[in-house]
Order: C-alpha cells, then sequence, then structure tokens
C-alpha cells in the first residue's frame, strides 16, 4: 500500500474506502496478483481486466503513469501466459499508452456516455471496448444510446449497488437489435 510520510495508508480521494497500491514494485504487485490470474484461468474464465491504472493522479505525484505501466505490463504478460485476454478497464486518458505499451486487448468502459469518452477508447480497441452506464447518471434514455452509433455496440446498463436478480433495485439491461 502507498503510505504517506507519517506512515498512514493513503486512500482514493474518489473511493475513500481504497487504499492505493504503491505501484513502484511492479514486481512484488506481480507476485501477488498471478496466482489470481491463473486461478481465473483454471476456473474457465476468457478474461480477465485490470482497475485503477490511473490512481497514479491521485497521488500528488508520489506514484506516475510508468510506475502503473510497469504494473500493467507484468499482468497482461501473466493473463496472455495463461490463455487470457487482458482488459484495461477505464483511465480512458492513457488507453493508447496502455494497449501500445502493456499489451491490452480490449476495454470496460464505466460511463464512456455519461462522461463523453467512448470515442476514446474505441479510437484505441475499435469494436473492443464493453461499455457500462449506471441507472444514476444517464445522460440520456438508455433505449436512446443503444441508437447512438457512437456508443460501444457491447453496452450493458446496471443499477450502481450491482445488486443481485430478485432484489428491487436490480437492473440490468443490453441493447437488442
Amino acid at each position: 500500500m502507498l503510505r504517506a510520510p507519517d506512515g498512514t495508508i493513503v486512500r482514493d480521494p474518489d473511493w475513500p474506502d481504497e487504499a492505493i497500491v504503491d505501484t513502484r514494485d511492479a514486481a512484488a504487485i506481480a507476485a501477488i496478483v498471478t496466482p489470481w490470474i491463473r486461478d481465473c484461468a483454471a476456473d474457465g474464465f476468457d478474461a480477465v481486466e485490470f482497475d485503477n491504472l490511473d490512481t497514479y493522479t491521485r497521488t500528488g505525484g508520489a506514484l506516475s503513469l510508468d510506475d502503473n505501466l510497469a504494473v500493467a505490463r507484468l499482468l497482461v504478460r501473466a493473463a496472455h501466459d495463461a490463455g487470457l485476454a487482458a482488459g484495461q478497464k477505464n483511465a480512458s486518458e492513457d488507453a493508447r499508452r496502455l494497449r501500445a505499451e502493456a499489451g491490452f486487448d480490449f476495454a470496460v468502459a464505466e460511463e464512456c456516455a455519461a462522461y463523453d469518452e467512448c470515442g476514446a477508447y474505441a479510437a484505441v480497441y475499435g469494436e473492443h471496448v464493453v461499455a457500462i452506464e449506471y441507472t444514476d447518471n444517464l445522460p440520456v434514455p438508455f433505449a436512446e444510446l443503444c441508437g447512438r452509433s457512437d456508443i460501444p455496440a457491447s453496452i450493458v446498463l446496471r443499477d450502481r449497488d450491482l445488486t443481485t436478480p430478485g432484489d428491487p433495485s436490480y437492473v440490468f439491461d443490453t441493447c437488442t437489435e
């Protein structure tokens, strides 16, 4: 974990219940995560996705994109070695470098329509983008999103809490052709 000068764990200001991983030691992180990746392959998954690739932007300069790219390269290699595709989750501003330098195969883009970022992912990954929009932050009705050419064909609508079927607030929808 990333620690402040006083020794306290640095928490992500955007997600205060999440501690920021210190990506300056890529090998140490890969040593922990690689067995999980192998477990995913053994359990029959086709792909894994890696999130928080942009946490360096919220550390006041303690971490850098290069630190996070070093980790991403090792994790993508581990995924590929295990026979899995590797997905970039979020971080549209770094998509070009993440794909080129780490070798990501696809992107998972949360709220790319809400934040007008779908094009940034499509420019790098083409049709290999899975978009996830949430009911509480839709820029337009979901059916309208489904009809737009600038929105990835693989789009999912979910409730923010990711509840399960049977819960009154459960929402899961996709565009139908």
